[in-house]
């Protein structure tokens, strides 16, 4: 049985189609239904995520505990951070 996790604040996911296809991110925040705001800490880093489709990515299992809450709360995550937790997912992963 396959099994589907919903896109949502802090999940990481890794896409699907484009230009970084294959590369992993760190869901900031959802737009709307069809759009999620998508940062992996160096080339798209937390003040300038990147819009993404849904459609276009691959929700893994892992969340990154805490992130929702902070974000909740109006902090700011640094793009170390996110570097730390993508390159631990992908150890993790490998």
């Amino acid at each position: 049985m396959k099994r589907e996790w919903k896109v949502e604040t802090g999940r990481i996911v890794r896409s699907k189609a484009g230009r970084d296809e294959g590369d992993y991110f760190v869901v900031i925040a959802l737009d709307g239904d069809e759009f999620a705001l998508i940062a992996d800490g160096g080339r798209r880093g937390f003040e300038k995520p990147k819009r993404k489709r849904v459609k276009h990515l691959f929700v893994t299992e892992a969340t990154i505990s805490g992130l929702q809450e902070r974000l909740a709360a109006g902090e700011t995550v640094e793009n170390h951070e996110i570097r730390k937790w993508l390159s631990a997912y992908r150890q993790k992963e490998a």
